[in-house]
């Protein structure tokens, strides 16, 4: 079976990541199904759509939203599988919902519209914040942001409550729609890149 627009894609371990290793012990670190944060975003390619605009391939590792695997309750207090669920192991994907893929042992390529910044750590004194704000490292360029002379590594600004929290491969980094980059800045030398523990 292959749908017409929507890619076929199966979570890489399961549909929830809310247990952590820790020494020979495993930590759970969430019991609820509706927190979105504890939802996997890493799915496989089981299948391509018939109308297919990108170059996401079968076997691809892909990075989706948060409620492709996610369950929730209804206000009858019944749980609901998203709609993207077909069965336990299958899940119906929208173009619009994947911002990342890489093929196997490949590098991470950003899906046109979206890129990935990995934030910096603050060096202001009299800030509680880890990190700069608005600020960070560009690690996934579309390919409109190179097109335009942004490449990965630049440091980059973004507009505010445009950044959306992933961690990809242990990374702490933002999803950031490539249109929502407003500068390219130039290093002054003391720029570190921030990750915080629990990534």
């Amino acid at each position: 079976m292959k749908a017409v627009y929507d890619f076929i894609i199966s979570p890489v371990k399961q549909r929830y990541n809310n247990t952590k290793k820790v020494g020979d012990k495993e930590l759970i670190l969430n019991t609820e199904i509706f927190n979105h944060k504890y939802v996997s975003r890493n799915g496989i390619v089981n299948k391509v759509p018939r109308i297919n605009y990108t170059n996401i391939k079968v076997g691809d590792e892909v990075v989706v939203h948060h409620n492709v695997f996610r369950r929730w309750t209804n206000q009858h207090g019944i749980e609901k599988n998203s709609r993207s669920f077909l069965n336990e192991n299958e899940y119906l994907v929208s173009q619009d919902q994947i911002y990342i893929h890489r093929s196997i042992g490949g590098d991470w390529k950003a899906l046109d519209g979206y890129c990935f910044v990995k934030p910096i750590k603050s060096i202001d004194n009299f800030s509680a914040d880890t990190e700069k704000p608005l600020v960070g490292v560009m690690k996934y360029a579309d390919k409109s942001l190179i097109e335009n002379g942004i490449n990965n590594g630049d440091l980059v600004g973004f507009s505010p409550d445009d950044e959306y929290e992933f961690v990809v491969d242990g990374e702490k980094m933002y999803r950031v729609m490539s249109q929502f980059i407003t500068i390219k800045y130039e290093y002054q030398g003391n720029e570190e890149e921030y990750n915080p523990s629990w990534a």
